[in-house]
């Protein structure tokens, strides 16, 4: 009985009514009055606990405050450790390209072997050391996709593709020449040999940018020419050179005048090369003499 008696006594402690007023300090003036009860400033204080325990927890959750959350900072930081590891790999790939490239264009400059321009590092795939076998089901499906695909678009647009060299215009380096000496993958002679008149004339095969204009003991005096479509022409054994690095070049105009200097000839010649993305080509696929 007294337990329910000290029941009441609290409830009705709480319910108590009680009255805040606000006098002026200078004038005594009552400004305004409140009537609270415990209960009601129990309710009052916990909705605002409530209020402001929402917002922080938004503000963290949907704010750049979230950065401060130990989960939050344990998972991005994992992920931008994988995001600057592949950036990373991504950029030694391409310094070590731009190495190998630079690399090729110096001992291509030079007039070394291509067994020197090589990397170092060989990833090539051999395809001599391959043996590829035909079944008589991939004869059969080979024939039907290649007439299938004969007159389609995609078709022709991997010829037009594959033909984009052949699509340029080149202009002859020698006005009138004999060809003495002819490409030759076997022979390592990435080049071929123009004979022609003294004093003749070489000319730029295409616009471009002079990005060698020196002399060597192996080839003399040499210039080479960087234009579009990563083409490299190089013009070697000159006897003198009317252009220096960085002039910029029209096709057809002339760069330098045939000699004969250097130790790797015979007598007076042009030893002209064509390199696309690193590889040699035979001009005369490209070019008429």
């Amino acid at each position: 009985m007294s337990e329910v008696n000290e029941k009441k006594k609290l409830t009705e402690r709480l319910k108590d009514k009680y009255r805040l007023t606000i006098y002026n300090d200078t004038s005594f003036e009552e400004v305004t009055t409140f009537i609270l009860s415990r209960l009601n400033i129990f309710a009052y204080v916990g909705v605002f606990v409530i209020f402001i325990g929402t917002i922080s927890f938004l503000l963290l959750l949907y704010s750049p405050l979230k950065i401060f959350l130990p989960s939050y900072q344990s998972s991005e930081l994992r992920r931008n450790i994988i995001l600057n590891s592949i950036r990373v790999d991504s950029l030694v790939n391409e310094i070590e390209l731009r190495d190998r490239y630079f690399e090729n264009m110096r001992n291509i400059i030079e007039g070394k072997e291509i067994s020197e321009v090589e990397n170092k590092k060989d990833t090539a795939i051999h395809y001599d050391d391959i043996n590829f076998k035909k079944s008589k089901e991939d004869s059969i499906l080979r024939a039907q996709i290649e007439g299938q695909e004969l007159y389609t678009v995609s078709a022709k647009k991997e010829t037009k593709q594959n033909n984009s060299l052949n699509a340029i215009h080149f202009f002859a380096p020698i006005s009138k020449g004999l060809v003495t000496n002819k490409f030759s993958h076997k022979n390592k002679h990435y080049a071929i040999d123009i004979v022609a008149a003294p004093n003749e004339g070489i000319k730029a095969v295409l616009d471009g940018t002079v990005i060698e204009a020196s002399w060597t003991i192996t080839t003399g005096h040499s210039i080479t020419i960087q234009h579009e479509n990563n083409l490299i022409s190089l013009y070697k054994h000159n006897s003198a050179l009317l252009k220096q690095v960085g002039d910029r070049v029209k096709a057809g105009e002339v760069v330098a005048i045939i000699g004969n200097t250097g130790e790797l000839t015979t007598g007076p010649h042009l030893h002209f090369e064509l390199w696309h993305n690193g590889t040699p080509l035979n001009p005369e696929n490209y070019i008429v003499f």
